[in-house]
């Protein structure tokens, strides 16, 4: 169970990750809701020097438990969701170890991350879980995000889920 004062550890990704990563992608509970491993390596590895993608290694007490990357669909031409508002960050979450999964780490890594987007000045957080992952959407909808549609893209079938810097000021009493 994650613990009330667990707190985690964003660093960017090297090429030495790969293969953790490529081992993440292929593990069940990941791999299903991802594209081949070798196809998702491939874009990682190209992102890491991306101007529209940032790839995030989550650590808990040093050692790496998660894939986070964040993404200005702004960037990128025809990106799907281009129609969120200027200055809306992406992000998409895989939790590596399987035993971590399913006990409250990621909504807690969401709620932490995007808190510091919101604070960087991002007006909103989207993440876009496959409607059939309930397990992802349960864990977002805790990070404070809300379903605003469904939609269908070159990334497949996906529950668009929005939070926004202004809920998040609210729901803190300021």
């Amino acid at each position: 169970m994650v613990e009330q004062d667990d707190s985690y550890d964003f660093r960017p990704v090297t090429e030495k990750d790969l293969p953790m990563i490529a081992r993440w992608l292929a593990a069940p509970h990941i791999a299903e809701w991802w594209d081949d491993p070798q196809k998702e390596i491939a874009e990682i590895r190209e992102h890491i020097d991306s101007v529209s993608v940032e790839p995030l290694i989550v650590e808990l007490d040093g050692r790496p438990i998660a894939y986070l990357q964040s993404y200005d669909p702004h960037l990128e031409d025809d990106h799907p969701y281009a129609d969120q508002p200027f200055g809306t960050l992406g992000i998409d979450l895989s939790i590596g170890p399987p035993d971590l999964v399913g006990i409250g780490h990621g909504s807690a890594i969401v709620r932490q991350f995007v808190e510091a987007l919101f604070e960087e000045g991002a007006p909103r957080v989207i993440i876009d879980p496959h409607p059939d992952n309930g397990r992802a959407i349960r864990a977002y909808e805790k990070a404070g995000f809300r379903p605003i549609g469904r939609r269908r893209s070159e990334y497949g079938d996906v529950m668009l889920m929005a939070v926004d810097a202004a809920e998040s000021d609210e729901e803190e009493g300021n």
